[in-house]
């Protein structure tokens, strides 16, 4: 059973955009094409998906050490171009996890009139959540097929930024939640997979192997 490879579109992206640039870059300058691409850097997009492939590893590697924890990786949403990064089976239940990785305090602020906000850097980013309901709602429905009893769950899992000493920009006592999500980072996310619940070791390998079957590797 290939229960997937954490970050592989998200490297597989950055592999194409990097030939891409490549033979542009050669087709322009036929005679010093070779030599220019030595003096080039990554463009922004590709830096991007690398990080965001980086961010999918790192939380991976984190949910491994949970030994009774069942890990599927980078899938394809039935009837959508998205892709869930990853899906952890664990003794409390099936968790949508899915890998950010941004600069600068994370807060959910209430406004005066309306909804709360979730705030990253001082930006309204309250949408991050709308793809994650998205993914939460599609396993729901799967799961209902042929494990009704399994708790769904979804999480927004935040790594820290490339050369930070801290985590995440998450409050490190309290613990933030938006939409009925939890705000997490790879610690935190690890506790949560290690708490007790309904799920016995061979359910969650069970439940694993039938996502792995019924969503694709994208």
């Amino acid at each position: 059973m290939d229960f997937g490879t954490p970050g592989a579109s998200a490297r597989r992206e950055v592999e194409k955009k990097r030939y891409r640039r490549e033979q542009e870059t050669l087709a322009r300058h036929p005679r010093i094409g070779k030599v220019l691409l030595k003096a080039q850097s990554p463009t922004q997009a590709e830096r991007n998906w690398a990080t965001g492939a980086a961010g999918e590893e790192e939380i991976a590697s984190a949910i491994t050490r949970c030994p009774s924890v069942s890990l599927v990786c980078d899938r394809r949403m039935p009837g959508s171009r998205a892709n869930i990064d990853l899906i952890a089976v664990a003794a409390s239940g099936v968790w949508v996890i899915d890998p950010k990785r941004y600069r600068g305090k994370i807060s959910v602020e209430p406004p005066l009139f309306g909804q709360p906000k979730l705030v990253i850097n001082g930006r309204d980013r309250s949408k991050l959540v709308a793809g994650l309901d998205r993914q939460v709602t599609t396993v729901r429905e799967r799961l209902a097929e042929f494990a009704p009893h399994a708790p769904v769950h979804g999480c927004l899992c935040f790594v820290a930024p490339e050369g930070f000493l801290a985590e995440s920009g998450l409050p490190v006592v309290r613990q933030l939640a938006f939409s009925g999500y939890p705000l997490l980072y790879p610690r935190r996310l690890v506790k949560k997979l290690n708490a007790d619940g309904p799920l016995t070791p061979g359910d969650c390998f069970e439940i694993a192997s039938q996502i792995a079957r019924r969503f694709p590797a994208a």
